[in-house]
């Protein structure tokens, strides 16, 4: 196919003949104004990248409407992830899975329940001292204050404020009591749909977990690949949530020992279990400590405790956490760091928790994929070496 181009009219009046023309090889023309291929490429990716974003996005939202039953499941489904082996193992010692699952969950509850106990217990046994030690800790307050060259009545005052803002914290506790039920009819809900869903997914495990790598529309190994691994990383979170538990456990423990706080044991159980509940655990085993520490050992005691706490729980945990992850997820322990925020920061509470397990599988589901994609191409090249 040939193109023409006309002349320009200069060259026409020098008599060049009018249908002069300078014949153009259109193949010649094929890609002078197409983008490189490297363009392509890139926005090829960033297109796809756009289309996964949505795809998250609109994922997050949807579950966001259905929370309600979602949370409860999703937290079953990390609890019998965990709790998996020990059902399997009393499988084996002839135990059907259906009693094994209900034996797991008669402990579960009973332990949760003693845990409520010892709290309240505790907190029984020292309320009345903690009443008196609340007017110490007043007078005390006041003392500093002066000692620190404020003026006396302006001390007293902060004092009477103080104890002001005590009492109306009181009433709006108990103003708040119908909100406190509807809120706890929501735990209720939330912790019966939790232990329905754990029952199916530890008695119906196996099935159900045939039945998702059936229905994920890849081969049958890689499918087993996904679901291990993804398993093998909750249990690999947990392993470090324990070994940060059993710190801050020991820490407090210790402190409280140091400090001559009452109940140093059941400080550090209540600190140990407290530490598997995300954010709210920190605060129950917290208050529960000063709140011992108060009664049992004054103000001073209470002071102590809460640098303790806020030691344990912050500096010491940032140190510890990321190294135990790292250890347990096999993943670098800034990594752990970065996606724990991030996910927290996008996804609340389930990012938070299942952030680093979820990027510790996939970085080991990729690695399994590479390896045996680089296994297939040695067999592959071998027997094309081979002798025929």
């Amino acid at each position: 196919m040939r193109a023409r181009l006309r002349r320009s009219k200069g060259e026409k009046e020098r008599g060049r003949p009018e249908d002069d023309y300078i014949e153009i090889d259109a193949a010649e023309l094929t890609g002078v104004f197409a983008a490189p291929h490297w363009l392509r490429d890139v926005g090829l990716t960033s297109w796809l990248l756009v289309g996964v974003a949505l795809l998250l996005a609109g994922s997050v939202w949807l579950l966001s409407l259905t929370h309600t039953i979602v949370l409860p499941v999703i937290a079953a489904g990390v609890i019998a992830a965990v709790a998996a082996p020990l059902i399997a193992w009393l499988q084996r010692h002839r135990v059907p899975r259906p009693a094994g699952a209900i034996l797991l969950l008669v402990a579960l509850v009973v332990l949760a329940a003693l845990v409520v106990f010892i709290v309240i217990a505790g907190i029984t046994s020292q309320s009345g001292d903690v009443s008196s030690n609340l007017d110490d800790a007043k007078n005390t307050i006041e003392g500093w204050l002066e000692d620190l060259g404020v003026d006396p009545d302006k001390a007293k005052n902060a004092k009477q404020d103080a104890s002001s803002s005590t009492s109306q914290a009181v009433s709006a506790l108990l103003s708040g009591l119908g909100t406190g039920l509807k809120e706890l009819s929501s735990l209720v809900f939330f912790l019966a749909m939790t232990l329905l869903s754990l029952i199916f997914l530890l008695a119906d495990g196996p099935k159900i977990r045939a039945w998702g790598e059936r229905h994920m529309g890849v081969p049958a190994p890689v499918a087993r690949t996904i679901s291990t691994r993804t398993l093998q990383s909750l249990r690999g979170y947990f392993l470090g949530v324990t070994i940060v538990a059993v710190f801050n456990a020991v820490v407090v423990g210790l402190g409280a020992l140091v400090l001559g706080i009452p109940l140093a044991g059941t400080i550090a159980v209540v600190t140990l279990f407290a530490a598997y509940v995300p954010y709210l655990g920190a605060w129950t085993a917290g208050a529960f400590s000063v709140l011992l520490a108060l009664g049992g050992a004054g103000t001073d005691a209470a002071i102590g405790m809460i640098v303790i706490q806020l030691l344990a729980n912050s500096v010491l945990q940032q140190l510890v956490q990321p190294i135990a992850m790292g250890t347990a997820l096999g993943i670098h322990p800034l990594a752990v760091l970065i996606v724990t925020i991030a996910g927290g920061s996008l996804f609340g509470a389930v990012g938070l928790i299942l952030a680093a397990p979820v990027t510790s599988a996939i970085t080991r589901i990729s690695a399994d994929l590479s390896r045996a994609r680089a296994e297939e191409t040695e067999h592959a090249v071998a027997a094309s070496e081979a002798p025929a």
